[in-house]
């Protein structure tokens, strides 16, 4: 039985290197490291231009009792500056090294000092958060912060491969040539938590992996393989939970509130890797696509390196532009410049032409067909959403759950009436967190 969720959409699934080995990326003469790629503060450097840095030593840190996640280096050479850019959130601190090409290790990267079964939840805690590590799904959320919200509160850890949005297929190559990376990430989640129940969960579009998964994990009594259905947005967590388990959670809620906890894989993987290794979050897996790329892969790319790189590697384009995508294209975000670095959350570099463009109506409008309504798997009206946005009326936005969304798409991309429901929601929402941000300043006078 493939386990589904309610509302959702099949979308046209473009894996087109599904079968492309993981290629690790010739070395980039320049990274370019942001210091926030995480949710919460931005990480302080703690390196000086001119200083030479090895590979994954920490060149950002988190002040203490603060939200963030600590920066390593992902070559070796000589830090060439400190500068500052702006990002999607912002004006945002970089440190840009020249590398050298010899990766020279840091010398204080080393493995977990003990077995796995003696360590405590504390030092698990400390491992991930030394390594930098963030959800590598998009979200970009500390880990180890994850980790130590949830304790006490789960029974059921859910390790998120669905992978459903079109073209990426950085989590499927993962599964098919490391599962075991995963599996044992899996396992040290299992000790930190106490937890004795973690499900991997796999669209069954993905049956080579799921076969190898279910291999590996046959004599396990705690890890067992769950086949999803393939449709999108299976891979949001409040959809995986209610597909699993049956359970819903409330709004202003988190997954810990009804008992499970979420991680991707790849953050499983370099879970893994900075126990058994020492290795630090410095490079992630990138799917780069789209109608303009000549040669699509999948590669190792380390943090930092420019996206104008990245595609370089893959042959250049084809064709002229016109939209360039760090993520998926139903929730990823919108590049305007091919010199942005690659960052803990870029699961995928897209690269399209007006080809894909959507057909635009002559006159946008909402012809109440209610196909947003049927697919919106958080149960909305979206087309009431948008028009409440469109008329500022913040308020009824509100009441009509406008802060339940989870931006997925689904509404846009199947809307007859060409109307952009999600960045009128998107605008709502934006909105009422400033409003609430200005009242609670207000109350703190």
């Amino acid at each position: 039985m493939a386990y589904t969720f309610h509302g959702g959409i099949h979308v046209e699934e473009y894996k087109n290197t599904r079968r492309c080995r993981i290629e690790v990326m010739p070395q980039p003469k320049e990274v370019r490291i942001p210091l926030r790629q995480h949710i919460g503060v931005p990480a302080i450097p703690v390196v000086q231009p001119g200083e030479r840095v090895t590979m994954g030593q920490k060149i950002g840190e988190i002040p203490d009792g603060r939200l963030g996640c600590a920066v390593h280096a992902s070559v070796s050479g000589v830090v060439k500056s400190l500068e500052t850019d702006p990002l999607a959130v912002g004006n945002v601190g970089f440190v840009v090294i020249e590398n050298d090409g010899l990766d020279t290790p840091c010398e204080e990267m080393q493995p977990f000092q003990g077995k796995l079964a003696d360590a405590t939840t504390e030092q698990i805690v400390d491992v991930v958060r030394e390594a930098g590590i963030t959800g590598m799904g998009g979200a970009t959320f500390p880990t180890h912060v994850k980790i130590s919200s949830a304790l006490g509160k789960v029974d059921t850890i859910i390790i998120n491969c669905a992978e459903c949005e079109p073209f990426i297929t950085a989590n499927h190559r993962l599964m098919l040539e490391n599962p075991a990376s995963i599996i044992n990430g899996c396992k040290i989640l299992l000790k930190a938590l106490g937890v004795h129940k973690a499900w991997l969960a796999v669209e069954d579009n993905k049956m080579d992996a799921i076969e190898r998964l279910e291999e590996l994990t046959a004599d396990s009594s705690m890890i067992e393989v769950k086949v999803m259905k393939t449709k999108y947005p299976q891979g949001d967590e409040r959809q995986l939970i209610y597909a699993l388990t049956g359970r819903e959670i409330p709004t202003g809620k988190l997954p810990a509130d009804v008992g499970c906890v979420i991680f991707n894989a790849e953050t499983c993987a370099s879970i893994f890797k900075a126990f058994a290794y020492g290795m630090p979050s410095i490079k992630r897996i990138v799917t780069v696509d789209g109608d303009c790329v000549r040669r699509p892969k999948n590669l190792l790319v380390p943090i930092g390196t420019r996206v104008s790189d990245v595609i370089e590697c893959c042959g250049g384009l084809t064709r002229t532009p016109k939209k360039l995508i760090s993520g998926g294209p139903m929730m990823g975000n919108a590049l305007w410049d091919p010199n942005l670095p690659v960052m803990k959350g870029t699961s995928a570099i897209l690269v399209f032409s007006d080809r894909f463009d959507k057909p635009k109506n002559a006159a946008v409008s909402c012809i109440r067909c209610g196909k947003c309504v049927q697919n919106c798997p958080m149960h909305l009206m979206p087309m009431y959403l948008a028009q409440f946005a469109q008329r500022d009326d913040w308020e009824r936005a509100a009441a009509y759950g406008v802060m339940s969304c989870v931006e997925c798409g689904s509404c846009s991309y199947n809307c007859p009436g060409g109307v952009e429901i999600v960045q009128h929601i998107r605008t709502a929402k934006a909105v009422i967190r400033s409003e609430a941000a200005r009242k609670a300043a207000l109350a703190k006078k």
